[in-house]
């Protein structure tokens, strides 16, 4: 089993606004720790105590997705021309295509996941823009042994992307050890969020990040009540990405 771990002092530092919004960011086009790798382009962890707006700006090609993990938080495209709110479990994603603009809200007290994925730029900037809200209820957790699990992507769950290969989910652990399946031809993207956990020796506490390949089976022990968030992506799509490219 192949194990990189980002520690979260090792994350890249974002902000907004003077600081209103603060972000950590696992993966981004910047650094060698922090690539994009598989179809993963960006995965930023962002915050704010008091609330504050990211202004409107455009993307292309790319699918976004924003995970509300606390608070609430609101939306505005140039597509519907209005402020959409969404609240605390709720996922939203953008195909941005060939092109949208879009703001977003932190209330207070509110933290977000925005990840964004390669779906083969070749293909999707000559699509239209869509986008889809997706509530807390759209989404089933399943309680086994110690664990529940909300499965946001995936077979049976009801967020559609054209980026191939991705299964997308969370999970609460109770204190114990655990023995999560996975697919050796994948990348395992783990972020913790809640909790302080041991994988292959190792301690990681909120906010570290780990990958793991060419493994069956993805061990760890939750030292407390713990609450992680896992992508599964191809080691290898089948397409070439933007990150790929020798720009």
């Amino acid at each position: 089993m192949k194990l990189e771990i980002i520690r979260k002092e090792d994350q890249v530092d974002g902000q907004f606004n003077n600081g209103a919004i603060l972000e950590k960011r696992p993966v981004i086009y910047q650094g060698e720790k922090t690539r994009p790798y598989s179809n993963l382009f960006y995965w930023a962890h962002a915050w704010s105590e008091k609330g504050s707006t990211i202004g409107l700006h455009p993307h292309q090609g790319f699918e976004i997705l924003s995970f509300v993990l606390r608070g609430s938080i609101e939306h505005y495209d140039t597509k519907n021309r209005n402020w959409i709110p969404l609240k605390e479990g709720s996922v939203q994603i953008i195909r941005a295509g060939n092109g949208i603009s879009h703001a977003e809200k932190l209330n207070p007290n509110s933290s977000i996941f925005q990840i964004w994925f390669d779906p083969d730029l070749s293909k999707t900037l000559r699509l239209p823009a869509s986008y889809n809200d997706y509530l807390p209820e759209s989404f089933e957790a399943t309680q086994l042994s110690g664990e529940t699990t909300t499965l946001f992507k995936g077979e049976g769950a009801p967020i559609e992307m054209m980026t191939e290969g991705v299964v997308i989910k969370q999970m609460k652990l109770m204190p114990g050890k655990h023995v999560i399946p996975v697919t050796a031809d994948k990348v395992i993207s783990v972020f913790v969020i809640a909790g302080n956990l041991v994988v292959e020796g190792e301690k990681l506490a909120d906010g570290d990040f780990f990958k793991v390949q060419e493994a069956e089976f993805l061990r760890l022990s939750s030292i407390d009540s713990g609450w992680i968030f896992i992508i599964e992506s191809p080691v290898t799509p089948s397409y070439q990405t933007y990150a790929s490219m020798d720009l």
